[in-house]
């Protein structure tokens, strides 16, 4: 058939072992998670690419700690850092490896409609880089929620950061649990040692070399990951017969290749609505009021440097994610003329996990050398991924509420707590990374996750720079409803009892639909949220008098 022989299969390991797993000669993949032994498809080449980069990304990130004397090296990279590096850092902060694996998964699964959602991340940084970035620059602030204490006092600011630390460290445990899955199968170790130990490599540089360190270690990353990317799109159709010519033949026949959906619809799939309207305002809260981007923007020395980081990363976002989306569409045409040498686990429900589609094609379908450089890009999307995660919860959990309850300490002080809360996030990463195992799609999951708190979160932000100074007691009802009530929108339909009023609650919504979605899909979280929060805060506001802000 064309294609190249597979390398390195296992003797004794071949599908007929099957039954709930593959199993034999010291391999075992079971529901999803791989037992003992090591994996039989690396051979020293690929190890020595992988402890290459390791070694090479963890010293880069230690050797930018030596210059960490104050919270502002440790947090804003002592403003010094160049526009294009911050870009960089900002596309591989938000891709992690549910660009590389998920992205990939989703494309197997259906076609190429994500696309529809990048056009609205597109016009979110357009908008963000012209409306927020002069007020962050404005002055010297660690987060994004210290414009909702100087607007509105302490208790909007804490209420904020509360917030983004719940969804942060849950969505970004779904992301460290996604690169479990190549390190389960390549190293034969069950879930909770793959996830700690990987979370354990980025917390070591993250915690010497503050944000300066994962900026750049970033820009390096973002350059492996897209590397990779481009090195799958050229080498799939060199081993196929009929090269790209039948990959594009083969994928329009199915409608692999079908990107445009125009009927509205509240739930899925995604339609052309939902990226420009729900995509739009679901970037503006990501990259402008969650601190995990935010602190990007805050480290530039001026506006203008902020508008042109957020300029590359617009520039960058959409080849990104098209990259990866035919990568996933050019896996499909592969894998319709070939058998795969592991089968995909099944997950509960009975629902096939697409999302180890990319990672079993590396592993036993790349020549070897071209197999490790693969793994790690997906190491360096979930490292850049994992080491933002820890610098901006333990920059919130520092700056926006030790600092507020233990005022007049040395800077010093401040500094060492910093490091400290990055070792306990990091543990609290591996908490909710264990918890996700069972996901059956871990890309919506991650995005279901922020959305309960990623309109309460914009909500406060846009009150913060658009409206004038008052209580902060309209604030925070306005945050608190849009959380209950996004949390209702994700239980609901999920529970027995209430899933009959839901459905017909949902029906009554969407009146001009002959048939009406069942459930509200993720790409609209953000703007309910949204307005909900800003609905009730002028309501609230409206019925308790304008008032100047609590002290």
């Amino acid at each position: 058939m064309g294609f190249w022989q597979r390398s390195g299969r296992p003797s004794g390991c071949g599908n007929e072992a099957w039954t709930f797993g593959w199993q034999r000669g010291g391999c075992s993949l079971v529901m999803g998670r791989v037992a003992t032994g090591a994996s039989p498809y690396f051979t020293a080449g690929d190890w020595t690419v992988i402890g290459v980069y390791l070694l090479g990304i963890i010293g880069l990130g230690v050797w930018f700690g030596k210059d960490q004397r104050n919270t502002r090296d440790y947090f804003l990279g002592s403003k010094n850092i160049p526009w294009w590096g911050i870009g960089l850092s900002i596309v591989a902060a938000e891709t992690s490896a549910l660009t590389i694996i998920g992205v990939p998964g989703l494309a197997y699964g259906s076609n190429l409609v994500l696309l529809q959602m990048i056009i609205g991340y597109v016009l979110a940084r357009v908008i963000l880089a012209t409306v927020m970035v002069p007020h962050y620059l404005k002055g010297e602030i660690y987060s994004p929620y210290e414009l909702l204490a100087n607007k509105f006092g302490p208790g909007a600011r804490r209420t904020a950061g509360g917030l983004f630390l719940i969804s942060e460290t849950l969505a970004a445990g779904v992301r460290v649990y996604v690169v479990s899955i190549p390190i389960q199968l390549m190293l034969g170790v069950d879930v909770l040692t793959a996830i700690t130990l990987f979370v354990g490599l980025s917390l070591i540089y993250t915690y010497f070399g503050g944000v300066k360190a994962v900026i750049w270690t970033d820009a390096v990353q973002f350059a492996l990951f897209l590397a990779g990317g481009v090195f799958t799109l050229f080498y799939i159709p060199s081993v196929l017969d009929g090269g790209w010519s039948r990959i594009w033949e083969q994928a329009a026949a199915a409608g692999k290749l079908q990107w445009l959906n125009t009927r509205f619809s509240l739930g899925a799939p995604i339609n052309i609505w939902m990226g420009v309207i729900g995509g739009t305002v679901m970037v503006m809260s990501s990259h402008g009021a969650e601190q995990l981007i935010v602190q990007r923007v805050l480290a530039c020395r001026t506006v203008s440097d902020g508008r042109k980081a957020l300029a590359l990363s617009a520039a960058l976002v959409f080849p990104l994610f098209f990259v990866f989306l035919l990568v996933g569409v050019m896996l499909w045409v592969f894998y319709q003329q070939a058998s795969m040498a592991i089968p995909i686990p099944e997950q509960r429900g009975g629902m096939k996990a697409n999302d180890f589609i990319y990672p079993i094609f590396m592993l036993t379908e790349v020549p070897h050398i071209f197999k490790g450089f693969l793994i790690v890009a997906i190491l360096s999307a979930a490292m850049s991924s994992v080491s933002s995660a820890l610098t901006s919860l333990a920059s919130v959990s520092t700056m926006d509420f030790l600092k507020a309850f233990i005022p007049g300490r040395d800077d010093g002080f401040y500094l060492q707590f910093s490091k400290r809360s990055t070792v306990v996030w990091a543990a609290g990463l591996v908490g909710a990374a264990y918890i996700s195992r069972g996901v059956p799609f871990v890309f919506d999951a991650a995005f279901s996750l922020r959305g309960l708190t990623s309109g309460a979160l914009l909500g406060g932000v846009l009150l913060a720079v658009f409206q004038r100074h008052g209580r902060s007691l309209p604030v925070i009802a306005g945050m608190t409803a849009s959380f209950l009530v996004m949390t209702g929108i994700e239980v609901l339909p999920k529970w027995t009892v209430t899933r009959p009023f839901w459905e017909s609650a949902l029906q009554t919504v969407q009146f001009w639909d002959r048939t009406p979605a069942k459930d509200i899909f993720w790409p609209w979280y953000t703007l309910i949220g949204t307005t909900v929060c800003l609905g009730v805060a002028r309501l609230a506001r409206a019925c308790g008098g304008d008032q100047q802000p609590n002290s």
